[in-house]
């Protein structure tokens, strides 16, 4: 097909999905099943899979894949961060914490263990396979995630905050993975790399995403209670926020995921601490970003960027969950569907993750029931294509890259059409049983 030709079908394609999400946005969350399905759905149908109107090969477009993934998992990061309800207490995050280092890292070992001893793969491929598959996702989870700042409920929060955490904590297995199969080796032993790509890289993130986090919320404040109806465009506030706090952890060799999740999460916790102190009404600040609460005109202060610039990233999330999801379903060939990648997709939805959450939660307080539903929603998505072009764009050889694209790729399918449709039935039946007392 003419190259011109295909771009223009291309865009009335993904105009037209657009427009179908756009007009029946009402009708579509009274279905039973996400919006990823369906756009899953025309991606298979025009893609190699029936039609063969549109290929995309990840290898061959893994750098234009890796920057697409990139920029959606940030925007997502940076989304579920400003949602975290203040103030940051221990009590509350030790549950997701220990979700996203203790559960993930388990599940890195027996998704490993599987690929190694089932699969007949090598070690240092099936850690990788195990890192790439382990994070849980911050695009594709918008149905079990906060849907707002102030959202209080334990559930929601423990599995935004999650998702956070464990895209910066799964990095390091990556790079293990990567360095046994002597394709990006660490350099010296192996306890360089726990420090220098676990315990520096981790807290580094931390203290880069808190201190950028911290210095703008107090700037920003202070040009706006400085000059009355000093104008800020919140929006490019927080894109510029996203960008600074990325490469300044990278430039320091540090998880830029996890700081930006981080810088979020900071901005939002000062921002309402002087919020507060300047008088504003809690009922402004926790809003529900899809009906914002318009202050009267003499309201103490404007709204903070945290607020202001969800809306702009939640639709950057929309655009970046179609397009991906469309790329995806035109990357999977029927082949891929086989006894391998289907065993380990299930072998991760119904025996790593469960086990890894159980085992993750012991001792806390977390409620059976929230483990239980938090043991399945382990949706996996955008990060995980992520890593893997991450892989690829390293050095992996074609052969192994190939088995390992359609390992991700039939994974991240069925999570899609397993928890999309899982989804809405289970969490109604969470909130008509607490509703039922």
């Amino acid at each position: 097909m003419d190259a011109g030709v295909s771009n223009a079908l291309w865009f009335l394609l993904v105009g037209a999905l657009m427009l179908t999400r756009g007009i029946t946005s009402s009708f579509m969350k009274r279905l039973p099943v996400t919006p990823a399905i369906f756009y899953l759905c025309v991606g298979l149908v025009i893609g190699p899979s029936v039609l063969g109107w549109f290929r995309f090969d990840p290898i061959a477009e893994a750098p234009l894949l890796e920057v697409l993934t990139e920029i959606a998992v940030l925007v997502s990061l940076f989304s579920a961060g400003v949602k975290m309800p203040v103030p940051v207490t221990w009590e509350r995050w030790e549950p997701p914490v220990r979700l996203a280092w203790v559960s993930m890292a388990i599940t890195v070992g027996l998704v490993a263990a599987f690929a190694h001893l089932v699969l007949g793969m090598a070690l240092g491929a099936a850690i990788l396979i195990g890192a790439i598959l382990a994070p849980t996702d911050p695009v594709l989870a918008t149905d079990v995630q906060s849907r707002h700042p102030g959202d209080n409920d334990a559930l929601r929060f423990t599995l935004t905050c999650e998702a956070g955490l464990n895209d910066g904590a799964a990095f390091p297995f990556v790079l293990l993975g990567l360095g046994l199969l002597g394709v990006d080796a660490f350099e010296g032993p192996l306890w360089r790399w726990a420090l220098v790509d676990v315990v520096w890289a981790t807290s580094g993130a931390i203290a880069i995403g808190v201190a950028f986090g911290w210095i703008t919320a107090r700037q920003v404040w202070r040009f706006r209670k400085a000059g009355k109806g000093h104008e800020v465009l919140d929006d490019l506030v927080g894109l510029g926020l996203i960008a600074v706090v990325y490469g300044a952890s990278l430039l320091a060799h540090t998880w830029g995921f996890l700081a930006v999740f981080a810088a979020a999460v900071a901005l939002r916790q000062q921002e309402l601490r002087l919020a507060r102190s300047a008088g504003v009404p809690a009922e402004q600040l926790n809003a529900d970003v899809e009906k914002p609460v318009v202050p009267p005109p003499d309201a103490p202060l404007p709204a903070t960027v945290s607020a202001e610039a969800l809306i702009f990233k939640e639709h950057l999330e929309r655009l970046s969950e179609l397009l991906l999801v469309l790329l995806l379903g035109s990357m999977l060939n029927v082949s891929a569907w086989n006894w391998r990648t289907v065993g380990l997709a299930l072998f991760l939805f119904v025996v790593a993750r469960p086990l890894g959450t159980m085992i993750g939660l012991v001792g806390s307080s977390t409620p059976m029931r929230i483990r239980g539903i938090a043991s399945w929603f382990g949706v996996r998505g955008i990060g995980s294509l992520y890593y893997l072009v991450f892989a690829i764009q390293h050095g992996l050889p074609v052969s192994l890259a190939r088995d390992l694209v359609q390992l991700t790729l039939v994974a991240v399918a069925l999570s899609i059409l397993l928890h999309g449709n899982s989804v809405k039935p289970l969490m109604e039946r969470l909130w008509l049983r607490r509703r039922a007392p």
